[in-house]
């Protein structure tokens, strides 16, 4: 294939990637990872290192614009990457010592779990958000735009929890290669009660310090090429910032759709990668 159509063809999948990533707060990652590999036929380890950078573009593009319109809640972002900078550093030290294949197939049987449990919203939508004395004392409660001209309060709930459950899915991104934006998406959206919107919007602003935690070690390594990691960069780059406008007059329900879709693949993808022993 001549290098320009190669290219090009990197840079439109690159584009629905960081599009795609941007609307469910996953990084694109999860997308340009089989991409990479099945369709392009490139090194896995180059393209978990391809992905680790275009997960920070994708958290740089899109994070800034749902800042300014008020959708990410800096504060909880802050709050948690704390934890999961952390368990991005222990993951990538227990990443030559642990069964990474037992691993990989435990975590793609979790997502497709989350798959379905985020299909099943009754007993999230009849939950009462009661007063949280954590979340006041942090200042972590907000609001948000609810399209209409006004704006949305919302109360956190169940901090500890979601800290907990942050810290094992930064483990997780460095421990297998891959970005957590599925569990930070619902750690926010199940344990803290936080809006579908916010929990999304927050992801994107995490999940680049967490990518960029990991992507040192695989720059140390020597797996991210400039020439693979440019073209992928600046398309994933455009699709979030495409993503992050278009979330704005999305509906929740379509976006939670999308949302248990990508990671039901995602979880397929885990679990036939760690059967096959390519992670």
């Amino acid at each position: 294939m001549p290098l320009i159509v190669f290219t090009s063809l990197l840079f439109l999948g690159s584009f629905v990637a960081g599009w795609l990533g941007a609307l469910t707060g996953l990084g694109g990652g999860v997308v340009l990872i089989p991409l990479l590999t099945l369709g392009f036929h490139v090194d896995m380890r180059y393209a978990i290192g391809a992905s680790l950078i275009s997960v920070i573009a994708t958290s740089s593009g899109s994070a800034a614009a749902y800042v300014r319109e008020g959708y990410s809640n800096v504060r909880i972002g802050m709050f948690l990457e704390v934890a999961t900078t952390f368990g991005a550093v222990l993951g990538a030290f227990l990443a030559t010592r642990a069964p990474t294949r037992v691993l990989a197939i435990l975590f793609g049987l979790v997502l497709i779990y989350s798959a379905w449990l985020s299909r099943n919203q009754a007993a999230l939508a009849s939950a009462k958000a009661w007063p949280n004395p954590w979340s006041d004392r942090l200042g972590m409660s907000g609001s948000f735009p609810d399209g209409r001209g006004g704006k949305q309060a919302y109360q956190v709930d169940r901090i500890p929890w979601g800290f907990a459950t942050m810290f094992g899915a930064g483990t997780l991104s460095g421990l297998l290669g891959i970005g957590s934006g599925a569990v930070k998406v619902l750690a926010m959206d199940k344990i803290m009660r936080i809006p579908f919107k916010v929990s999304t919007t927050t992801s994107n602003f995490m999940i680049g310090v967490t990518a960029a935690a990991s992507a040192g070690i695989y720059l140390a390594r020597g797996y991210i090429d400039p020439g693979l990691a440019f073209p992928v960069m600046l398309g994933v780059l455009a699709g979030s910032l495409l993503g992050a406008k278009v979330l704005a007059q999305s509906r929740v329900s379509l976006l939670r759709t999308i949302f248990a879709f990508v990671i039901l693949a995602l979880g397929i993808e885990m679990i036939v990668n760690g059967w096959l022993g390519r992670v």
